[in-house]
């Protein structure tokens, strides 16, 4: 099973920058988009589905809150919208598909770097995902959820200027909920299950131009469930990817589809 993630920073911007033509080259399963900026109306119908792909999207009462979707070959059991968190359904921030084996979810974090006065927000959210998770562990499924933290882990996950700057995206409280969910409660982050190189980035954030030149951050993630430890096979972020400032991350999977 391969699964993508990638933040778009606009689904009809990113169609025009070749998304759909990167789509046919991909191979994928399942692709979570997060930040698509439109309706969930405007998306019905086929300007914006791939061929061979169901698309389902969630969108937020804001646009410029970005929304969420995923495209799949396969069409679900079910569909379930939010997660019982209002600032997350309020801005259509999570998006989860059940199929046979593995439930499937896209979410979208609020991003702080670029607008500092949402920090206290992301903080929220990002304490309401984590007790989420940690709910999900008492289910008997597994699960994989795709997107956007806005938040790097590890000192190889972001540049230099992350480490000497107090910047949202690598400040202590942000990176302590990302201990708790893959020390403490064993979640997986699947890409660092088999790549643990540095300078490993899926965003390079213009909110950085101080640097003469553009640094990186990893904020994109397939996390996966304590059940599913050993069955990452290979994982890379495409950097060749141009249709948007976030690179998409790719993982294959030992799970049926």
């Amino acid at each position: 099973m391969r699964v993508v993630t990638v933040s778009l920073n606009g689904l009809q911007r990113a169609i025009e920058a070749g998304f759909f033509d990167w789509i046919k080259g991909a191979d994928a399963d399942v692709i979570c988009i997060q930040d698509h900026r439109m309706r969930v109306y405007e998306l019905e119908d086929g300007p914006y589905r791939p061929d061979g792909y169901e698309g389902y999207f969630l969108d937020g009462e804001n646009l410029e809150d970005g929304g969420v979707g995923i495209y799949t070959r396969q069409v679900p059991k079910a569909i379930m919208m939010g997660f019982a968190y209002p600032q997350a359904d309020m801005r259509g921030a999570f998006l989860q598909a059940d199929f046979d084996a593995v439930s499937v979810a896209s979410f979208l974090l609020p991003d702080a770097l670029t607008n500092p006065p949402l920090q206290d927000m992301k903080n929220d959210f990002l304490e309401a995902f984590t007790a989420h998770l940690n709910k999900t562990l008492r289910k008997r499924r597994q699960f994989l959820f795709c997107g956007n933290l806005q938040t790097a882990h590890l000192v190889t996950d972001a540049d230099a200027i992350f480490h000497k700057t107090e910047l949202s995206g690598f400040l202590g409280p942000e990176r302590a909920m990302l201990d708790k969910i893959f020390d403490e409660m064993a979640y997986i982050d699947s890409f660092r299950a088999v790549e643990k190189g540095s300078s490993e980035f899926s965003w390079q954030p213009e909110a950085c131009a101080m640097s003469k030149r553009k640094p990186g951050i990893r904020v994109d993630y397939q996390i996966a469930s304590p059940g599913l430890a050993g069955t990452v096979e290979t994982a890379w972020i495409d950097r060749t990817a141009t249709f948007s400032d976030h690179f998409p991350v790719i993982v294959d999977y030992d799970i049926p589809y």
